[in-house]
């Protein structure tokens, strides 16, 4: 009889790899991960030996003999992106990495794989050339791939790096053996009775369903801003709202807020103009998480970590076969292994999701787009409040280059003076009737007491977004007025950059961009800058007034 091949999973979380390890038919004798929660969710699901220990520090000699897989996923917030800057820290980043490489050279399996964000390929492929801090691992044969997971089964679009020694050929080729998922596949099998599992089929009744409690629907203000971060950023591009259930869903992740952009946001049941995020457990299935998989976390945005860090093991099942060494013609059916799929016991409690009615912060930041108002790569008006002084201010703002050399100009009375007496009579009489109502309503707005509002922390005539919404009317008909001034606009262009920067006009970065889009960009810096003087005047309370009369 031939005995199943013996694998350790590093870094293990709550077992994602080990799960699909499993369901391949590999013995997963061991696996290692410092969170206690998550090692308790993998030793109750997959019911092996579960070490709380902090990997850096494990000795070689404490491993066990005869493994034939290494598998892992070091920790890759000190390679991510999520902040666009990238600003983790490598160097500790690489010790994880190391480590693990370490564990491989020591036990020489047959075959490893290792799972990362994508950034950590072209890092591992520079430090395993001479000189770098991982060239003592070159004879392992390490060879990294970037694979999107939604091409191998997962109803999700994620991206990440598996580095190894394993065959990516044979992987790359279940790809056309694996039926594909969608978004709204796993919200109606959710919603059945009883429950089926979209991916491994297995079926409990809907009340044994654990952690599907959906949280109450968002607010007219939560709906709003996740609109806005979704389609209008005033940083990164824009994505649908609310999300596409015809499609793979994007990347699920670690942490989110009722007003992240990262949240997915479906419509709620039942009605129209009503939307929600994601349960636990949905979430979880999309993660590639069996609907009989356990989260044994004590909070909420416990399980939501448990589930966004995970590797989904409906992609590590895939994987399994290729360590395995399985040919292609091999049944691939995840349903079929997963048969023998039970509950853990005991089924740990539902957390309660976040709850409507947060209370935020006296300097709550407020910070939109103006959508009549934006270009992509960066090029905005947007609405911003100050809450650095003694009250908060309410300002337009203009940014605009490249993400490497962002520059912005002040819309302030000088600047709207200087366009007004730079262009013809018919058009300033043009502009100064189109802005007329922008300053109407920004004369007649609750100003001092929009933070009050925004803050959820009193009562005010004035709504930020019903500003911002004001700002965006404005600017539709000050674009619509100034396409026939159209070649006059490019010269306004240049008269507004010399205005402020005479010096270095010829050299901003981006300035062709605002050529080609002058009727937005000059629609933008008139409403900004005939707008700002009074919104700067009405931000001051009275007793602020009254103060600076008498000194």
């Amino acid at each position: 009889m031939i005995s199943n091949l013996r694998a350790i999973d590093l870094y293990s979380g709550v077992g994602g790899w080990s799960l699909g390890l499993r369901l391949a038919g590999i013995d997963v004798i061991s696996s290692y991960e410092l969170w206690g929660p998550a090692n308790e969710t993998n030793f109750k699901n997959n019911a092996h030996q579960a070490q709380t220990v902090d990997i850096r520090r494990l000795s070689l000699d404490d491993l066990p003999p005869d493994i034939d897989i290494v598998v892992g996923s070091p920790p890759c917030t000190q390679f991510s992106f999520s902040n666009r800057g990238g600003g983790g820290n490598l160097e500790d980043g690489l010790r994880d990495i190391k480590k693990f490489l370490a564990i491989v050279d020591h036990l020489k399996p047959r075959f490893w794989a290792m799972e990362n964000v994508p950034r950590v390929s072209k890092i591992i492929d520079a430090e395993l050339e001479l000189g770098g801090k991982l060239a003592e691992f070159r004879h392992l044969g390490c060879a990294t791939h970037i694979v999107d997971m939604s091409e191998y089964g997962l109803p999700q679009r994620r991206r990440r790096c598996i580095a190894g020694n394993f065959d990516f050929k044979k992987l790359q080729a279940y790809r056309t053996e694996v039926k594909t998922h969608t978004l709204g596949d796993v919200i109606a099998a959710l919603s059945a009775e009883p429950v089926a599992d979209p991916l491994f089929g297995v079926s409990v009744p809907r009340e044994e369903l654990s952690d599907h409690v959906k949280e109450d629907v968002l607010s007219e203000e939560e709906v709003r801003i996740n609109r806005a971060n979704k389609t209008t950023h005033v940083i990164y591009n824009a994505m649908p709202f609310p999300d596409a259930l015809d499609r793979s869903v994007r990347t699920i992740t670690a942490t989110c807020t009722r007003v992240s952009r990262e949240s997915v946001v479906i419509p709620a049941e039942g009605s129209p103009t009503d939307f929600r995020r994601l349960t636990l457990r949905e979430r979880a299935c999309l993660q590639g998480f069996p609907i009989t998989f356990q989260f044994y976390g004590s909070s909420y945005s416990q399980k939501l970590r448990m589930i966004g860090n995970a590797v989904p093991p409906a992609f590590s099942y895939l994987m399994g076969k290729v360590l395995n060494d399985q040919e292609i013609d091999d049944d691939l059916d995840l349903k079929t292994a997963s048969r023998g799929l039970t509950r853990p016991k005991p089924i740990p409690i539902d957390t309660p999701p976040d709850r409507v009615g947060a209370r935020y912060p006296a300097n709550r930041s407020f910070r939109f787009a103006v959508p009549s108002l934006q270009l992509k790569s960066g090029v905005r008006f947007e609405l911003r409040n100050d809450t650095s002084a003694d009250f908060v201010s309410w300002q337009v703002y203009f940014y605009f280059g490249t993400s490497k050399q962002i520059k912005s100009l002040q819309l302030d009375s000088d600047l709207y003076h200087h366009m007004i007496e730079s262009m013809t009579d018919e058009l300033a009489n043009t502009v100064s009737s189109v802005t007329c109502s922008a300053l109407t309503f920004a004369r007649s707005a609750d100003i001092a007491n929009m933070q009050t509002v925004w803050t959820h922390k009193g009562p005010g005539g004035t709504r930020p977004f019903m500003l911002l919404d004001a700002l965006d009317e404005a600017g539709s008909l000050l674009i619509e007025s100034l396409i026939p001034y159209e070649e006059e606009a490019k010269g306004l262009v240049d008269a507004a950059l010399l205005q402020q920067h005479p010096d270095a006009s010829e050299e901003l970065p981006g300035v062709a961009k605002l050529h080609r889009n002058s009727v937005l960009i000059i629609a933008g810096l008139l409403l900004g800058s005939s707008l700002n003087p009074v919104l700067a005047q009405k931000s001051r309370p009275p007793a602020f007034h009254t103060k600076a009369n008498k000194s």
